[in-house]
């Protein structure tokens, strides 16, 4: 018997021109949590996708338990213990939980039969591993956090031993990330072996017992997670050294560049989505937005954006009143051509369009300005050559401008938004989840770029969930809940324990 769960000794594997993989060998202990880190396009998911069968290696072997083994397609994984959980849920929206576990594993002819026994067992797991599922709850209906779980549920519930986990927290709020954790913990005490697939390093040194690192589809590092520190293991993933702070210079902030007052969103049902805001962003500051996902962040940046019509209130934007404004041309874009850039909080459903070539994205929402046609078409040549000093600016991999959008890493992906926005001088610009499913090197160049434009004069108004981000970045700090601002904290005096009494809703 072995003390390995997985051994992989040796894979490598291509995709036309692209090495995804380079003689990759790694040992993965029994009843260990093994972290995978790497840049964004380092291999890592090509990995676990060929140990999961759905690629087959060019070369190299997998060791399950022991034994070498070919792993033809994602029934054989399963059928050796191994469930994967993927970053983009491979969920049925308009099903229950329960029938979402048992879809391809019905147990019989009579469907009956087979859902009794598995709410049985779904009991027993959810007893077990403190996962806390409604088993008739519709999945549709469910957050990200409780749809995550129902991932885990169905790789359990099919006897998985393994369970990888593809950037598990990339949409998860802090506290649906501390609750998987305990889960994670829980499996680990039952005896399972878990595979973290993930680029935050504070989550690999909290949770992980060993790292494997990986640098330009090869393996760079194996190491147990008590002999490194994070300091360490970013400059392994990038391959230099990466500053894990953000040098920010104190500056007075200028006149106001869009003020907002009793501003107010109610939807259909009459629930109140934002609730008599009043606060202002001035030039050559950042104003940080600090809430759990959920508390009208989102639609405040959309009414900013002209993406929603407020129910009430103003805002006031150089001067000029944007609420009541009417037009024939779409808000957002009215918004833009004053100098109101945006950076959507979803990338892929609002910032982008996967089916399009990167010189293409880079226009959108632009498309109408004339810089960027040539009589009534588009000038061509002139945008892929202006993508392409986008992709230098913003190290944009692939270096292609024809490649299309929605075959790059989710990285590359926010800096061709980031790129295209930036690059539009706005004098306002709304940023949301700047670095969510972001590698460190690629945080730590977002990041500049935000100090760098606010040095520059411009006024941000930046969302995210992670506290460490908006503590870093901001010159001022607001936090909502229930739609309502709780409190305003400046930046160099804020505290987590704080800001998040004041998201929990206790106000100052």
């Amino acid at each position: 018997m072995t003390d390995y769960a997985i051994e992989l000794v040796g894979i490598s594997k291509r995709f036309g021109a692209v090495q995804a993989n380079r003689n990759v060998s790694m040992k993965i202990a029994k009843g260990s949590i093994h972290g995978i880190i790497g840049e964004n396009g380092a291999g890592k998911s090509t990995l676990m996708s060929i140990l999961y069968g759905y690629y087959q290696a060019d070369a190299g072997s997998i060791h399950v338990g022991g034994r070498e083994t070919r792993i033809r397609n994602s029934h054989e994984a399963i059928a050796l213990g191994i469930g994967m959980v993927h970053q983009h849920f491979m969920l049925v929206d308009t099903f229950t939980v329960l029938e979402n576990i048992v879809l391809g594993a019905e147990g019989g002819l009579l469907l009956r039969d087979g859902l009794a026994r598995a709410r049985d067992h779904l009991k027993a797991l959810n007893r077990e591993y403190a996962l806390e599922v409604d088993p008739d709850a519709v999945v549709g209906e469910l957050g990200v956090g409780l749809q995550q779980r129902v991932e885990i549920l169905k790789a359990l519930y099919r006897g998985a031993d393994v369970l990888i986990l593809d950037e598990p927290t990339a949409v998860l709020t802090p506290q649906e990330a501390d609750h998987l954790f305990r889960i994670l913990r829980a499996l680990k005490e039952q005896g399972k072996t878990v595979i973290l697939i993930t680029h935050k390093l504070r989550e690999v040194m909290d949770i992980t017992d060993a790292v494997t690192v990986m640098r330009g589809g090869e393996v760079v590092g194996n190491v147990a997670t008590t002999d490194v520190d994070k300091e360490t293991l970013a400059d392994l993933m990038v391959g230099r050294k990466v500053s894990l702070r953000v040098d920010k210079a104190h500056r007075e902030p200028g006149a106001p560049v869009v003020t907002v007052r009793g501003l107010g969103l109610t939807d259909a049902r009459g629930v109140k989505l934002l609730d008599n805001l009043n606060f202002e962003v001035r030039a050559g500051e950042i104003v940080g937005i600090a809430g759990v996902a959920g508390n009208g962040q989102s639609e405040l940046l959309e009414v900013l954006a002209g993406m929603q019509t407020p129910s009430c209130g103003e805002i006031v934007y150089k001067g000029e009143t944007l609420t009541g404004t009417r037009s024939r041309r779409p808000r957002p874009a009215l918004w833009r051509e004053k100098g109101i850039g945006h950076v959507p909080e979803d990338r892929s459903r609002e910032g982008l369009v996967k089916a399009f070539s990167a010189f293409e994205n880079a226009i959108l929402g632009y498309h109408r300005e004339k810089t960027v046609r040539k009589g009534p078409l588009y000038a061509r040549r002139t945008l892929i050559e202006r993508t392409r000093d986008f992709i230098e600016q913003f190290d944009i991999r692939p270096a292609n401008p024809l490649l299309r959008v929605g075959l790059m890493s989710g990285g590359n992906q926010q800096k061709v938004v980031l790129a295209r926005e930036i690059h539009a001088d706005p004098d306002l610009l709304l940023v949301g989840q700047p670095t969510r499913g972001v590698d460190i090197g690629a945080i730590e160049f977002i990041h500049k770029r935000l100090v760098e434009l606010r040095d520059q004069g411009k006024a941000i108004l930046l969302v995210s969930v992670e506290l460490e981000e908006i503590m870093a970045l901001s010159d001022r700090i607001l936090v909502m809940a229930g739609g309502q601002i709780t409190g305003e904290v400046a930046g160099k005096d804020a505290t987590a324990k704080e800001l998040g009494l004041l998201m929990g809703g206790h106000k100052h």
